[in-house]
């Protein structure tokens, strides 16, 4: 029997919720939250019911808890009044995310249409508001149809192992701007080495104003600004440049960061480097599941819990797996100094034989251009790709992009990976994580959780173990599926947990670091569903984990690479 499981701030939630500024790197004085109850019904039942959102109707935090149909139409109503003086020329709705062919209405005219799950979309609705305002969103998602990126979903029925709950519908933040009828569209970060690029779109005329080094008169609707003497951003120093954007009459609040990412060959191995120096990304994979709101967190504040407890055992990095988060997850990130490697979320179909268990034995060699051969899919998943990359871009934290895992939906990775360089060649590109790796990649990524790891061995590029571990213990009380786990090693206890995870990194991990290892995801941060492999527990009230065994593994590993 599954266990109704909370996290300490999912105990606590009322009715007003997700309040925080959704878009923290293009900050405007004009926000109107509309998170809350809404009106809710599935193919247009005679009785509504209450759902909260945005959490989707499958967690227990929406109050809905049940997963419709594939293919049914869910189907969300509020009303709104715009408060008096919010009207600057234009208003826009903004969502954060639903899962996963979006239409919006307001006053019972369609608004806009949106196809994809995973990222923020707009639409402008000055021409159809009201006094009072009805505003009806719909979404509909079919798992059946692999074509669009679904990421660890499956149907309910095939849910388990590393398979998740699936989601439907809003999950992230809905709310308003006003804006003046001409406005700052697009705000572009581009950090190279030692300088930082930033531009708008529409190209206005205008300021920038950084917070210590002065005002910046944009040129063709851009400037480069190279501070003298810089404070360098990473994990020990998250140092971050606050700024202002004016452009007529429209202003916005932004951010940046300097540091330099580059591969350089120190020593016999080729090396990661941050700000100019080798280091060693000591890292976590990060599902981003909660056991009350699934894909959404009960509230903001358990993204930086997560950040500062993997901080406090030493870890600099997290894997974001498959999954794209709320652009607050990043800002958190940005600001308490937590690098993340970012993974497309991956579309087409999944097959244990040819993507598991051949792998794992060591038949990891396929040539993926005829992988994956329906164009539709291909055409979706360079969609996502290019959304994900566009929306997250500017977030200094993200040093590295993850385009395929393990095989899931990989095709013609060398062209994927071109076309990832156009998007942003400012960061590391790892092709394939795992395994099926072909020629164009950034790193060497493997996984290793079984077998020998005599394959780890440096090469032409960098080395990247980019999932490995998943050690398990389950801890009474906190386990989402008492009847059935999931994992890669049994543990007896706590101790046993600790010793064991001590052994690999002191005679697995450490010495290949010496040998030229760059990075190691352990997996993972936390429990998840089935799985208890994380150094928490689902409800993040336990850590399984001994601080001071880790945090001296780690001060070894940014020895090992400087070596």
């Amino acid at each position: 029997m599954l266990m109704d499981l909370y996290t300490a701030a999912g105990e606590q939630v009322g009715d007003t919720l997700w309040q925080v500024y959704p878009r923290p790197q293009m900050k405007r004085d004009s926000y109107l939250n509309l998170n809350g109850l809404w009106d809710f019904s599935c193919n247009y039942p005679t009785e509504h019911q209450k759902i909260l959102v945005p959490f989707c109707p499958e967690s227990k935090l929406s109050s809905v808890g049940e997963h419709f149909p594939e293919g049914g139409m869910l189907t969300y109503r509020r009303m709104f009044t715009l408060p008096d003086g919010f009207n600057k020329g234009s208003v826009i709705l903004h969502i954060g995310a639903a899962d996963q062919e979006t239409t919006v209405f307001l006053n019972k005219k369609k608004v806009c249409c949106h196809k994809g799950g995973y990222e923020a979309f707009c639409c402008d609705i000055t021409a159809v508001l009201a006094e009072e305002n009805e505003l009806v969103i719909t979404c509909v998602d079919n798992l059946y149809d692999q074509s669009l990126p679904y990421g660890k979903q499956v149907l309910p029925e095939k849910r388990g192992g590393m398979w998740y709950t699936p989601v439907s519908g809003i999950w992230q933040t809905v709310w308003l701007e006003s804006v003046p009828e001409t406005y700052i569209e697009k705000l572009h970060i581009e950090n190279r080495g030692y300088s930082v690029k930033i531009s708008i779109e529409p190209a206005l005329s205008g300021t920038v104003t950084v917070a210590e080094l002065g005002s910046f008169q944009l040129v063709d609707g851009s400037v480069t600004i190279t501070p003298e003497e810089p404070r360098l951003w990473s994990p020990e120093n998250p140092y971050l440049y606050d700024f202002t954007v004016q452009a007529g009459e429209d202003r916005v609040e932004s951010y940046f960061a300097i540091r330099s990412l580059e591969i350089k060959k120190i020593g016999a191995y080729q090396r990661l480097c941050l700000n100019g120096k080798p280091y060693f990304f000591h890292g976590l994979l990060d599902q981003g599941y909660w056991p009350d709101g699934l894909f959404t967190p009960a509230t903001p504040q358990c993204y930086c819990d997560d950040i500062l407890m993997m901080k406090k055992l030493g870890f600099n990095t997290l894997r974001k797996h498959i999954k794209v988060e709320a652009e607050e997850f990043y800002y958190q990130c940005d600001k308490l100094g937590m690098i993340v490697f970012q993974d497309m979320v991956n579309n087409g179909d999944y097959q244990f034989f040819r993507d598991t268990a051949l792998p794992t034995v060591g038949l990891q060699k396929l040539n993926d251009k005829k992988m994956h051969r329906d164009a539709a899919t291909r055409k979706a998943f360079r969609e996502g790709m290019s959304a994900t990359v566009r929306q997250l871009k500017n977030h200094p934290c993200i040093c590295y992009w993850t385009i395929f895992n393990e095989g899931w939906g990989q095709f013609d990775s060398d062209a994927v990976y071109e076309e990832m360089k156009k998007l942003d060649d400012s960061r590391f590109i790892d092709s394939t994580s795992g395994w099926f790796r072909r020629k164009k990649s950034d790193v060497d990524s493997l996984h290793i959780y079984f077998g020998s790891w005599k394959k780890l061995k440096a090469g032409e590029k960098p080395l990247v173990l980019s999932e490995f571990g998943g050690y398990c213990y389950g801890v009474q009380e906190h386990l989402f599926n008492p009847d059935k786990a999931y994992g890669y090693k049994a543990c007896k206890s706590l101790e046993n947990l600790n010793r064991d995870l001590q052994a690999l990194y002191e005679e697995k991990v450490i010495p290949a670091a010496e040998k030229g290892l760059c990075a190691a995801v352990y997996t993972q941060v936390s429990d998840v569903e089935d799985e208890i492999n994380g150094l928490l527990t689902y409800d993040r009230k336990v850590c399984k984990a001994d601080e001071k065994m880790l945090r001296a593994i780690a001060q070894k590993l940014q020895r090992a690479v400087k070596t």
